[in-house]
């Protein structure tokens, strides 16, 4: 079984999966803001849920690069090596995407994908000395389908999502492997919309009030894309994470989509996947393609 460090893991998917990984064996470590202030319940309630398995909560800002340098550092002390990261912290703006300022996108950004770096630049040196580890992305069909009213959180993941594909190049060399999970939206079991930020900018949110509605019956419209037999739950994505991380060194997928909505992300996937391939083969580049096993 695999060490394994968690970003966001007090709600959502984050939570989902460091319970299914702990209990399915695995050593994790659910990192969270303040786990000791404001998320203590949370906290508690992760450890309430893999009581007798070995799971630990931990403090880890993805603002901060000094915060993620202390948990990477705190881990290794702990269990002696680390395995993978799950990359899963994020937050939601909803809103009319001209009424976003420039600082309400750029700390969306600052979370959303320069966490994702800070928690790399931690851990990838220790990878890169075991010359072995994977990087696991929770990101998003949304960089996809491009829903509307999203337009900074599909932005920003669009970015998580690049920067996980060419850093996944350079980590090959090394035996790191990368794999980018892909949900597509789920109206129940997290607190990703319930919690969802607004764009700052009021004045400008008043000139679209003839989209309103159609904000607000966003949801509804959601929720009518699922087969009413289907249990949309994101707990499969957190199923899903643990079957990939059980695969052997070399076996894992670069992508994986768990979609109750049926958007046909898979498709778009495998074309974009051999467009890619075939271009870097053609730049001389192919050897970065795949995971170097010694």
């Amino acid at each position: 079984m695999s060490t394994v460090l968690i970003t966001g893991a007090a709600t959502g998917i984050g939570r989902l999966t460091a319970i299914a990984l702990a209990r399915a064996g695995h050593t994790v470590h659910a990192t969270m803001r303040d786990p000791d202030g404001r998320n203590a319940a949370r906290a508690e309630d992760l450890r309430a849920q893999t009581a007798g398995h070995d799971l630990h909560v931990l403090e880890l800002d993805v603002q901060s690069q000094e915060s993620a340098d202390a948990a990477v550092r705190t881990v290794l002390d702990r269990s002696g090596a680390l395995d993978a990261v799950v990359h899963n912290a994020a937050h939601l703006l909803v809103g009319y995407t001209e009424a976003f300022t420039p600082e309400d996108i750029a700390h969306l950004f600052d979370v959303n994908v320069l966490g994702a770096q800070r928690v790399n630049r931690a851990v990838l040196p220790h990878m890169r000395a075991r010359r072995t580890g994977t990087l696991l992305y929770i990101g998003s069909t949304t960089t996809v389908v491009v829903p509307p009213f999203l337009g900074p959180y599909v932005a920003s993941k669009s970015a998580f999502d690049a920067l996980a594909q060419v850093t996944a190049y350079e980590a090959h060399h090394f035996g790191i492997e990368t794999v980018i999970v892909m949900p597509g939206p789920f109206t129940q079991g997290t607190e990703h919309f319930p919690n969802a930020g607004r764009a700052g900018d009021d004045a400008v949110t008043g000139q679209y009030a003839g989209l309103d509605g159609l904000v607000a019956r966003n949801e509804a419209a959601t929720e009518g894309l699922f087969d009413p037999e289907d249990d949309a739950d994101p707990a499969a994505v957190a199923e899903e994470v643990a079957r990939i991380l059980a695969l052997p060194a070399g076996r894992k997928p670069a992508r994986s989509v768990v979609d109750f909505s049926r958007a046909g992300v898979e498709h778009v996937n495998d074309v974009m996947r051999e467009a890619q391939r075939e271009f870097v083969t053609r730049l001389g580049f192919g050897d970065l393609l795949t995971v170097h096993q010694e």
